[in-house]
């Protein structure tokens, strides 16, 4: 595999463990984000990555948005690490950046690519699906509650082909962690949009620790509704259940229940001890992506005439948080209750 100019853009948590383990494999990478501080941060010291048990220290290669235009550089494969909230404008932003065969791989929650291919051509988009969980408070400082062995990625073409870059990027991905390729990526990406409606969204309204969510009282029947009205709307939109996270096929061959609790236990047994992505966002004063996932199956089940309203409480809930009509507090727990109910 030639060498390749590879881009993160968006250095937050996910993109920044990312393009450490790539550039710690020796590739070329450049790590671009808005946030000036946590930019002066890499360019001056670096990336350090605290593992559980472990820790390191890579220099990077790192450039604020405003200095791309004076820096001539230009990329054959960019890892759109943004959140849903900003896919539009960073694929507008990086688009003169891309080189005329280079591809984007939206390393991203949600149903993205659609929206990518829009900007810069479907023949230019690589599907990814991502199992990483990794927090930024510190600039410069990622605290990576994954392991290289528990993350994961599925990658695919959206027209389901084999190709040689999909080979390319899966075996680039892999200095992250284990990588499969997908000629399935759209149903991929909603059986992990499936699994995230399950953990992440109504966890995110709490502001507890995953396992902490995960124990309360009745948490498991309402996952388990917000996942069939999930799975539901997937089916009508012709989306067909992937065994991600590393799953075996034999490990997913079990009813439509059955398969979506064991997508959202095997993601609970990798992301345990940390807190759900929307979470920090609440706490950084920032609106949250629910939108583009329990609210996404909200909107496709209007569209459909599927009711969802599990999927419905939790982002309103969100909506209100996000507004600052309430907060984000483990007391939400019985507003969404009243509205979804206990029991399965």
């Amino acid at each position: 595999m030639k060498t390749k100019k590879i881009a993160i853009l968006g250095s937050g948590a996910i993109g920044s463990s990312i393009g450490a383990d790539l550039t710690h494999a020796g590739l070329d990478v450049t790590l671009i984000d808005q946030w000036p501080s946590h930019v002066r941060a890499m360019k001056n010291n670096g990336l350090q990555i605290q593992f559980k048990d472990s820790h390191f220290q890579v220099p990077v290669n790192a450039l604020n948005l405003c200095n791309m235009s004076s820096a001539n550089l230009e990329f054959d494969v960019v890892f759109l690490a943004c959140k849903s909230n900003d896919t539009r404008w960073m694929a507008e932003f990086i688009k003169p950046y891309l080189k005329s065969d280079g591809v984007i791989v939206g390393a991203q929650n949600g149903m993205n690519d659609d929206a990518i291919a829009s900007i810069i051509g479907r023949e230019r988009v690589i599907g990814c699906v991502v199992e990483l969980q990794a927090e930024l408070f510190t600039q410069g400082t990622i605290q990576r509650n994954t392991t290289r062995k528990g993350s994961w990625f599925g990658v695919g073409e959206l027209d389901g082909r084999l190709t040689p870059r999909v080979k390319d990027i899966c075996a680039i991905l892999g200095k992250v962690g284990r990588c499969d390729v997908t000629n399935n990526i759209y149903g991929a990406k909603w059986t992990k949009l499936i699994a995230n409606t399950m953990t992440m969204g109504p966890f995110s309204l709490l502001g507890l620790r995953n396992f902490e969510a995960a124990a309360l009282p009745g948490m498991f029947d309402i996952s388990v509704k917000l996942g069939r009205e999930s799975m539901t709307v997937g089916k009508a939109l012709g989306y067909r259940m992937e065994p991600i996270f590393g799953l075996r096929a034999d490990e997913f061959a079990g009813s439509s229940d059955e398969n979506l609790i064991t997508t959202m236990k095997t993601l609970l047994s990798h992301v345990g001890g940390g807190r759900t992505a929307p979470i920090h966002d609440h706490l950084k004063g920032r609106a949250s992506e629910i939108a583009y996932i329990s609210g996404l199956v909200s909107t496709r089940g209007r569209e459909l005439g599927i009711a969802t309203p599990a999927n419905d409480a939790v982002t309103e809930i969100d909506r209100r948080i996000n507004r600052g009509e309430i907060k984000m507090d483990a007391a939400n727990y019985a507003l969404l209750q009243a509205r979804v109910g206990g029991g399965a």
